[in-house]
């Protein structure tokens, strides 16, 4: 059924007055001069926040927060912009030395990329639509050309492009769209079952609140005013009704509304309102396109409504009922609906399948096994694709399936397909129901992004396209391995290696740079990215710890890493950590970490327990006032992740949580080099918890060592919108990593 990602702390132009640097100065200021030699940042003192004492009492005990002051989420007080500008001019100051540097990695990561590129085409009715990426150009366009041929879909199907061919129509060009705004996304572009509109949802501030357009496919014209405050839930029902999800002030998804096309939105019928504040919705059509399934979750439990598109005066009807405990989700074939079901005793899940008109009567398809996490699954109209999880990787298998109307029975001697890297990635990409062909996207750490059609009746595999990477870029310089630590308790933790053979001496004198995340389930497997090769074609083993708290290794990974147990999350990173150095891939004085929000938290969690053990720390985004925003039920996402977390109303909670909560533990000692980036609009961790935790490190921290706060003014949780603004920042980072390793050479910066 291929479930949305529900949003979580998940591996985005304001005026005021520019404050005077001497408003932040310390009267007692240590000077951070290792980044440079210039004499501008030989000079420059860190911004120090005014301290206003806070006090907080839970339980009888007492928190002083000093930096409290600094969230505002209006996000348009002066006194806090001036201070946010003040930390992003000092980090420009720091690292001026290297800014030439800096600009020689941009280009350099820039330029592995082919600037104008087109996707690979998808077949819907009569049309191939595509996206097309420009030289020089920041956004995609949104095209399709008509399909010229009657012959049907097959692996081998390519798009015509020559000067025969049916001429290309762009749908949508957002660099035109974007030209306007400082931040631009586009979402959920969606074409009607007519092929004869699209509609589409637009961001233009980063904080995820979007706005839904319209439009006429072959015009582009508006064919009515936009839909505001939406998700990116967006379902076509039929080619006159639109459904959609909004989310309420905390930005929680919790209405789902029915849109007849030419009403104003105000007229909308609301299908469904769901008011316990810990649980979300979602939508999905089912791949038939038959019926849309809303479900309402929690973190541990699911349930699902349906709604008949032939049928939607019937309105939503219940398809599984809220259970505690139980987690569904569910999708369309013929006669039956199949059910993904997983609770505490079928933790891993197991597939079922019921009838249209007695979903009481179920059949078990694929039982629940405790060595395979059944993670997702996918319906044609005569097979069954389950994506599945075994030791830790990520595997396709493939079931035919009777014909519609004959009986259902348990799923055996599925088609498994083959990969060849010891360690890979691998999703799902779009699908056309009625064929026989799956398309899936498959990459490794050094392998580049691939897409494949799969013939499921024959078993052939063809490759549609693998990502252009520039720059002499061979695969087969690089070795990509797996490796396993063992953590405190004894748990083995997985580990996916990449470094260049030619480079590495694994003799322990090695850079390193260990990545982790290890929250809410999520599966951070060992993808490809260009932009890594600037780190490894430099000698830098890059390393991903898959520690609990993920769901690489299955559900229990994940409970064991959550609530009560999340400091295993932390203790397995340092395993990890210790095992690279112990065995020789690095060095404590040269091993960087890196972490992006929930994983932000994971890197101020370590820094606090272990600041020894590393060279340089880099915190995204980072969810690290874990106490003070799970105590407020008024900020995004709290309420509905007391079940990751747990709820610190609750005495054992409180006292666990600010137990390794990253400001709660600042204390005075020698941390490593740290920058940590922030999103002023940033709509999943406010702005407010970085910009507190570099004021306290600040205030605490002893030694001479960098800490360096950038702030952007005009993005969210995922940085700039752009994809060379992106690379912008990627180019920063990069250079601070290898400054702190003292790995730029002289006279290049």
């Amino acid at each position: 059924m291929l479930r949305p990602i529900v949003l979580s702390r998940f591996p985005f132009s304001v005026a005021s007055r520019r404050p005077r640097l001497s408003s932040y100065a310390s009267p007692n200021p240590k000077p951070s001069t290792i980044f440079s030699s210039s004499s501008a940042a030989a000079m420059a003192t860190a911004p120090v926040a005014k301290k206003v004492p806070h006090e907080m009492v839970m339980f009888g005990d007492v928190r002083v927060d000093n930096y409290y002051w600094l969230r505002d989420d209006s996000r348009s007080n002066p006194e806090i912009i001036a201070h946010l500008k003040a930390e992003n001019e000092y980090t420009d100051r720091i690292m001026s030395g290297v800014k030439q540097f800096e600009e020689k990695l941009f280009a350099e990561i820039r330029g592995r990329i082919k600037e104008d590129d087109i996707s690979v085409p998808v077949r819907k009715g009569p049309y191939y639509y595509y996206e097309r990426t420009l030289e020089g150009k920041e956004y995609v366009q949104h095209c399709r050309r008509l399909i010229s041929s009657s012959t049907p879909a097959s692996v081998y199907d390519v798009m015509p492009t020559g000067p025969e061919a049916p001429k290309e129509h762009v749908i949508l060009d957002e660099n035109i769209k974007a030209q306007q705004h400082d931040f631009y996304s586009v979402r959920s572009f969606k074409v009607s079952p007519n092929n004869k509109l699209i509609a589409y949802a637009e961001d233009t501030k980063g904080d995820e609140i979007y706005t839904v357009y319209i439009i006429d496919a072959e015009s582009g014209a508006l064919i009515e005013k936009p839909l505001t405050g939406l998700t990116t839930d967006l379902e076509w029902a039929g080619d006159d009704f639109l459904i959609y999800v909004t989310m309420d002030e905390i930005l929680r998804p919790d209405k789902v509304w029915a849109h007849k096309l030419g009403s104003d939105q105000a007229s909308d019928s609301c299908l469904y309102h769901e008011k316990d504040d810990m649980f979300s919705l979602d939508l999905q059509a089912s791949e038939s396109k038959q019926y849309l399934f809303v479900t309402s979750g929690s973190k541990n439990t699911r349930s699902v409504f349906y709604l008949d598109i032939s049928k939607q005066e019937n309105g939503l009807i219940s398809l599984t009922p809220r259970m505690y405990g139980i987690d569904t989700s569910a999708s369309h074939r013929g006669n039956h609906f199949f059910i993904k079901r997983r609770s505490d005793q079928f933790f891993n899940s197991e597939l079922l399948a019921c009838p249209l008109d007695n979903v009481s009567e179920t059949t078990v398809l694929l039982p629940h096994r405790e060595s395979v996490k059944l993670q997702d699954f996918q319906l044609f109209n005569d097979h069954l694709v389950v994506y599945e999880r075994e030791n830790g990787l990520p595997k396709i298998t493939i079931y035919g399936l009777p014909a519609v109307g004959e009986e259902l029975r348990s799923l055996k001697d599925g088609r498994t397909v083959d990969f060849i890297d010891p360690v890979y990635s691998v999703d799902p990409e779009e699908s056309q129901y009625s064929s026989s062909i799956l398309r899936f996207s498959y990459s490794s750490l050094r392998t580049p992004y691939s897409v494949y059609d799969y013939d499921m009746n024959g078993g052939i595999s063809v490759l549609k396209k693998i990502e252009t990477v520039l720059g002499g870029f061979d695969s087969s310089n690089y070795v990509t391995d797996r490796k396993w630590a063992v953590a405190s308790d004894g748990t083995q933790v997985p580990m996916s290696i990449l470094y260049r053979k030619d480079l590495v001496k694994l003799d322990g004198s090695d850079p390193l740079m260990l990545y982790g995340y290890g929250s809410y389930e999520v599966c951070i497997d060992p993808s490809f990215r260009s932009s890594r090769l600037s780190l490894v074609d430099r000698g830098i083993i890059f390393t991903i710890a898959h520690i609990r708290g993920g769901g690489e290794m299955g559900r229990q990974w994940y409970e064991n890493g959550k609530l009560l147990k999340k400091k295993n999350t932390f203790t397995d990173f340092i395993s990890c950590a210790e095992y690279l150095v112990e065995n020789k891939y690095c060095s404590k004085e040269k091993l960087c970490i890196d972490g992006r929000s929930a994983g932000g938290l994971l890197i101020g969690a370590v820094l606090n327990m272990r600041p020894d053990l590393f060279k340089a720390a880099v915190a995204g985004v980072p969810f690290v006032d874990v106490v003070t925003t799970m105590l407020d039920p008024t900020i995004p996402l709290t309420t509905a992740e007391w079940e990751e977390w747990g709820d610190p109303r609750k005495e054992e909670f409180y006292y666990y949580m600010k137990s390794y909560s990253p400001v709660d533990n600042i204390k005075p000692q020698n941390y490593p080099n740290i920058l940590v980036t922030a999103g002023l609009n940033d709509s999943r961790v406010l702005y407010s918890e970085p910009a507190k935790y570099v004021a306290k490190l600040r205030e605490l921290k002893t030694g001479d060592n960098l800490l360096l706060f950038r702030c952007e003014l005009t993005a969210g949780h995922s940085s700039k919108s752009g994809r060379f603004e992106k690379l912008q920042e990627v180019a920063f980072i990069t250079a601070f990593i290898l400054k702190a390793l003292e790995m730029i050479p002289q006279g290049s910066s």
